[in-house]
């Protein structure tokens, strides 16, 4: 067990170091772990023993990944994917499937294991294009948010593709059999988890939120447990976490929820990919160099072609086109995920796995630098791009009009005690916009059902910002009591490039003077504004006093 430990904590170590390198070549951390895996595992150094250890622990990050891209699909949001994204992601879908399988076979596979890669080729990853929108600070661009859109349609495939991949991993029963199996297993699922949303989880959500430390294991726990009980009945363990994630989506702690888990995900997500390079075996990856080559430069032109072909065609310029397109020229985690299942199951060999590894380090290598100079490379290629613009890009027109006469919020207030409700409402009754922001349960919902606009969740989580209006708000300004939550929020501010104004209630003066230290360029002092509020309305009593005009009314005794 000792020796256990040290090689875990000894791979930490590593895995640091090599993150600290991607980060200097500005590339995803994922490529950085499986090399990691790689040089740990037996075709190199071959030094860690601890393979039970480490497989549960990538279990579990994939049970947490999926359980936060259950999460991220609220029902609201859905709804309004629009036809954009549902005719984009299901057009590449199709195009990639159909295109990839006949590439593949051509490359000399069995139809199963053609089909298998191809479904892999599908899938984009939506965290690290999150990641790198939200760097660039595009992810509310429009095309920005006609990708998250259809990296919802992909996240949606991929569950559905995992769920009739397992179902088919029961034995010799017939297609028919399995379809009809699958079928009722889903509408029974489908029943209970709706029941579970509408009688029983917003109760119990609410309970363990009182407890920011209680809700997050809560979260685990029923993400896991969601995961152990799908396996059990016949789906998988991803399709389990997915379905755990998604029944809470639509309640309002899961931007708290996120940004807890978020960390842990990745964390747990290092050993899947550590551990998938230890078991790459590099006598099989040779034969797979010429076919990964062929099926990255399908990934790397062919996916974002046909994204630019159905936006031009629905009334998208050009140019947004090529930026949204541009966000599927890679593959993900999930389509090693998805092979791996295969090769559980007995559908395909490593050779597979190879070569959807070696594709998807090459897509991802090369698409993260073309996102980051996804403009420069704009310039130099518009020129031929005509083809995928109609004279009259009516939708995109309509878009930006839409888009034109949404209201801003103009302040985002964090803490809604007292002072801060009290403030966000003065604001509002000014007839600003106002979101409100408590990680208290009863203050959110208290004041929400005032009628203010309020997000749960840990203002010092710099992931609940993703949920915030910050691109369109004038101010910030924050109640929160103590100096270590504002000194936590100012990093999550920084981290998603907040430059506006910003304000700062202190209690003190000297938590005044440290928040000058910290570059806070407002401090509100309730203390002395009420002070000076309350001489000035006194000594003006004092004055009509004297002169005669006293009255009874020119005290307002209502309770502030």
């Amino acid at each position: 067990m000792q020796e256990h430990f040290s090689e875990l904590a000894l791979l930490l170590i590593i895995a640091t170091a090599a993150g600290v390198v991607a980060l200097r070549l500005r590339q995803p951390l994922l490529i950085a772990y499986i090399v990691v895996g790689i040089v740990v595992g037996p075709a190199v150094f071959g030094f860690v023993s601890a393979h039970d250890q480490i497989d549960l622990l990538a279990q579990m990050g994939i049970a947490v990944l999926l359980f936060l891209v259950g999460l991220k699909l609220d029902l609201a949001h859905v709804r309004h994917i629009g036809p954009v994204a549902l005719a984009t992601g299901l057009g590449q879908l199709g195009f990639t499937i159909a295109v990839g399988f006949g590439l593949i076979l051509l490359l000399g596979r069995t139809p199963l294991e053609a089909l298998y890669v191809a479904v892999a080729l599908t899938f984009s990853s939506t965290i690290i294009i999150v990641k790198l929108l939200s760097d660039k600070r595009e992810i509310d661009a429009l095309h920005g948010r006609i990708a998250v859109g259809f990296l919802i349609v992909q996240d949606l495939a991929v569950v559905l593709a995992m769920m009739v991949v397992s179902a088919l991993g029961g034995g010799g029963d017939s297609p028919t059999e399995v379809i009809f199996s699958l079928l009722w297993r889903v509408a029974l699922a489908a029943v209970a988890l709706y029941l579970l949303m509408r009688h029983v989880l917003p109760r119990a959500v609410s309970l363990m939120a009182r407890s920011q430390e209680l809700l997050l294991i809560f979260a685990i726990a029923w993400g896991v447990g969601l995961a152990a009980l799908g396996e059990w009945a016949g789906f998988s363990k991803e399709a389990g976490a997915f379905l755990a994630g998604f029944s809470l989506a639509s309640t309002s702690y899961r931007d708290a929820m996120s940004a807890r888990l978020t960390g842990i995900r990745d964390f747990l997500l290092l050993f899947f990919f550590i551990d998938l390079g230890a078991k790459l075996d590099f006598s099989v990856l040779g034969g797979e160099l010429w076919p990964s080559v062929v099926l990255s430069l399908f990934v790397l032109i062919g996916n974002p072609l046909i994204v630019m072909s159905i936006m031009g065609y629905m009334g998208y310029r050009k140019r947004t086109g090529f930026l949204a397109g541009l966000t599927v020229a890679q593959i993900s985690e999930f389509s090693i995920i998805f092979i791996a299942m295969g090769i559980s199951l007995g559908h395909v060999g490593t050779q597979a796995l190879g070569l959807v590894t070696l594709v998807g380090v090459t897509t991802i290598a090369v698409s993260t630098y073309m996102i980051i100079y996804s403009h420069p490379l704009y310039e130099r290629l518009a020129p031929w791009l005509g083809l995928f613009e109609r004279r009259n890009p009516q939708r995109e027109l309509a878009a930006e009009q839409e888009v034109g006469s949404t209201r801003p919020a103009d302040v985002i207030v964090f803490g809604l005690g007292r002072y801060g409700g009290r403030f966000a409402q003065g604001l509002e009754a000014a007839g600003l916009a106002v979101v409100g922001v408590d990680f208290d349960p009863e203050s959110a919902r208290a004041w929400r059902g005032k009628g203010l606009e309020v997000r749960y969740g840990d203002a010092t989580e710099a992931e609940l910002m993703e949920s915030l209006p910050l691109a369109s708000c004038a101010w910030v300004v924050s109640t929160l009591p103590d100096i270590a939550s504002n000194r936590g929020l100012l990093q999550a501010l920084r981290t998603h490039h907040y430059t506006r104004d910003l304000a700062i209630v202190a209690r003190a003066d000297e938590d005044g003077l440290i928040l000058k230290r910290l570059g806070v360029p407002t401090v509100i002092y309730p203390m002395h504004n009420a002070v000076d509020f309350a001489v000035e309305a006194l000594a003006g009593m004092i004055r009509r006093s004297r002169e005669g005009s006293w009255s009874d009314d020119a005290i307002d005794r209502k309770d502030e």
